[in-house]
């Protein structure tokens, strides 16, 4: 079985740090913060079989909305770790 290999920085101490975390590409397309520090993200259901859908919930499912207050730690840490 190979080994892997492992990426490490040095800096110029001569100390080893950790590498960078990355930002999730499908994260990076879907949310990003707000000034406060919100997540926000597009509203669902709107992309095809638009005919069949009522005129309210075209209307409401128009722009952004605020990513729930219990979710935006996980999104930010796991998904959006340096802002997006």
């Amino acid at each position: 079985m190979p080994r892997r290999l492992e990426i490490v920085t040095i800096n110029l101490k001569g100390q080893r740090k950790m590498p960078k975390m990355k930002t999730k590409s499908a994260a990076k397309k879907r949310l990003r913060l707000t000034g406060t520090g919100k997540v926000r993200a597009n509203v669902a259901f709107k992309r095809h079989q638009l005919s069949c859908k009522t005129s309210k919930m075209k209307r409401q499912a128009r722009g952004t909305f605020i990513v729930a207050a219990v979710d935006t730690p996980a999104v930010k840490k796991h998904y959006l770790p340096y802002g997006g």
